[in-house]
């Protein structure tokens, strides 16, 4: 659902790169140290232990093994309209005794039989809640499942990361994620810096055990505790990612997995995220002329009107309430509405003009949905679990120097966000080391059914064809519209494909299409 770290942002100054020397100091006195040659995980940065005391990570459970895990009970007790419960997973599954995360989980119990077990749900993120997708998730023609959602282990209420304070957090989302001056480079990475560095010294160990492979295991132990002898699972966006690796760990152990708005599981860079967007608000600028929105009267004048507020915004931002709006803030906040596809096309058209004419408070408050801020000012544990696991799983990160030419060529294949989501150096900084990685294939697993919207914002379309060639047993199911994911009422067709599937086992057409 989110923005990946590429949305967010280190650039340092050319005169640094360039001699690989010591960065201005940021607030604390450290010295950043960059490497003027390219190397894996060359820059990030290492800290002593910092003791920090994390809630949720307790003593591990003793046993054989997993088996002290395995015999957990599930308690489920009322929450609301659904029901709850936690349970403890290893730390490290290499040494599971010795420490655990407590696991947070919803459960919207079946109301038809026969029963089928448990569907098993994820929304993406990474960082997104699964036991908030419990609560909304269209539950339609799949009574016969328990509906199940946790919060994977670093979010929501599964032990989540921890960094900044919010008044921090406020600062670092304003900032300009696209710098074009020395100043604005020096600053973004003196403030990526600190963030990085509160990451670590709020939440420490934590950061080295949230990979996606972590919690593909995680789910694995909870398909055993809700005592079904394979895994049933829908997972859209980041989703699709646990799936897939779930399918590589426990392909023995697979039943009907749905993955829709499927991410990149290839080892190619050559779709990235940011073309998606770019594609979306190309189909919203053609939508915008036809209709007289005001913002111009062609395609091409319509995305002028909106890359030049972002222009106008880097150098004078406008009130937005009691707060303004910047240039990094609109572009998150036009990229959210992109989210919506064409439902939310009158509404972006507004608030860009809003903005246009000083008033930032339509695009500031989209932005703050995309953040995970809430009117209060507290922003949620998705904003700093994404970072966290993403960077945890990168195995690109060649240092400062290999992101920045990295920027250069997202621009050349996305005009737009690719220049305004900025370098990819969040994980350059990052205070933990990457983790362990797998090819995926899934051999030997069922049919999984992969989905794909062609106007998909935020999972370009090519990511699911490719995801469906790459998974031995891959089926794809394209969607002919826009917006992010497409099961949940967006179109009959693949409501039906997907529902037949995971109730009857109809295994779908490889390449059918839908609108």
């Amino acid at each position: 659902m989110h923005l990946p770290v590429r949305a967010g942002v280190l650039v340092l100054a050319a005169a640094l790169l360039l001699g690989g020397c010591t960065a201005p100091a940021p607030q604390g006195g450290e010295q950043i140290r960059i490497s003027s040659v390219p190397g894996v995980a060359i820059d990030r940065t290492s800290f002593a232990e910092p003791g920090v005391t994390v809630p949720g990570l307790v003593g591990g459970l003793p046993g054989d093994g997993l088996s002290g895990y395995r015999s957990q009970q599930l308690d489920w007790s009322a929450c609301g309209s659904l029901e709850c419960a936690t349970v403890l997973a290893p730390l490290d599954y290499a040494d599971p005794a010795s420490r655990a995360v407590t696991l947070s989980l919803a459960r919207k119990p079946a109301t038809k039989t026969p029963r089928l077990g448990t569907l098993f749900v994820n929304p993406g993120g990474p960082g997104g809640s699964g036991k908030d997708l419990v609560g909304s998730f269209d539950s339609g023609g799949l009574e016969q499942y328990d509906i199940v959602g946790w919060d994977p282990r670093g979010t929501g209420d599964s032990t989540p990361v921890k960094c900044y304070d919010s008044a921090h957090t406020d600062a670092l989302s304003g900032i300009d994620s696209s710098p074009d001056t020395d100043a604005e480079r020096t600053a973004l990475i003196q403030a990526t810096y600190e963030f990085d560095k509160s990451c670590w010294e709020n939440s420490g160990v934590l950061l080295e055990h949230i990979s996606t492979i972590e919690v593909a295991r995680d789910l694995d132990l909870l398909r055993q505790l809700v005592g079904d002898r394979e895994l049933h699972y829908l997972g859209y966006s980041y989703g699709t990612q646990i799936g897939a690796t779930y399918a590589e760990l426990f392909s023995q152990n697979t039943g009907r997995l749905v993955l829709d708005a499927a991410v990149n599981i290839t080892d190619s860079d050559d779709v990235i995220q940011a073309m998606g967007f770019d594609l979306a608000l190309g189909n919203f600028a053609s939508w915008c002329a036809e209709q007289a929105c005001g913002l111009g009267a062609s395609r091409q004048a319509v995305l002028d009107s909106i890359t030049g507020l972002f222009d106008r915004l880097d150098a004078a931002p406008v009130r937005a309430g009691t707060r303004i709006l910047t240039q990094s803030l609109a572009v998150t906040g036009v990229a959210m509405m992109l989210y919506g596809g064409t439902d939310a096309w009158p509404t972006l058209a507004a608030m860009v003009e809003a903005a246009q004419k000083g008033n930032g408070s339509g695009l500031l408050a989209a932005s703050d949905a995309l953040n995970s801020r809430d009117d209060k000012g507290h922003y949620g544990s998705l904003f700093y679990s994404l970072p966290a696991i993403n960077c945890l799983d990168s195995d690109e990160d060649k240092g400062v120097l290999d992101a920045d030419a990295v920027w250069q060529e997202d621009q050349k294949k996305a005009p737009i966000f690719g220049k305004y989501f900025g370098p990819q150096y969040t994980c350059a900084l990052w205070p933990v080391r990457p983790a362990l990685h797998v090819q995926i294939r899934g051999d030997g697993a069922k049919p999984i059914v992969v989905i794909g919207g062609t106007g998909d914002n935020a999972t370009p379309y090519q990511q699911a064809v490719d995801m469906a060639k790459q998974l031995d047993s891959g089926v794809l199911v394209t969607y002919q519209g826009e917006g992010h994911g497409s099961y949940g009422g967006k179109s009959a067709c693949v409501d039906n494909i997907v529902v037949d599937y995971l109730v009857k086992g109809t295994v779908p057409k490889d390449g059918v299409r839908c609108s």
